[in-house]
């Protein structure tokens, strides 16, 4: 179930007094799933989905990716095909499923490299060779 993000953390005043929500909830405070964007070995397809914004603004998540936009050494971008998820600072068990997450070393043809970009919420996988 998606969480609802309250106005405010507690429900007490520092009195004890219990304390009232200022206005309903609104969509625009409810959370979302998590994409958790995956690697795609078998068919080789990149799958993204638009979800609507606050605002009129589009979101675009990636729920499975195939290539990575690497920086190389001398600063020029490629785009190069992912092999591999070595490893995730989120969850250990991410780098077995192969679930792609800000900040997870990703093997690629070009060496292995860091993702720098948030691939559930920017709808692509941007990363910096180690």
């Amino acid at each position: 179930m998606v969480q609802y993000h309250a106005a405010f953390k507690t429900k007490n005043s520092g009195t004890g007094a219990k304390k009232r929500a200022n206005r309903d909830k609104i969509l625009a405070n409810m959370g979302g799933f998590f994409a958790r964007p995956r690697l795609e070995k078998e068919s080789g397809k990149e799958v993204r989905e638009v979800k609507k914004g606050k605002g009129g603004n589009m979101k675009v998540r990636l729920k499975s990716a195939v290539f990575a936009n690497v920086v190389l050494k001398d600063g020029k971008m490629k785009k190069v095909k992912i092999t591999n998820v070595a490893q995730s600072p989120d969850n250990r068990h991410y780098a077995s499923e192969n679930t792609i997450t800000k900040g997870a070393i990703i093997e690629t043809e070009a060496g292995k490299a860091r993702v720098m970009s948030r691939p559930s919420q920017h709808g692509v996988v941007n990363a910096v060779l180690v």
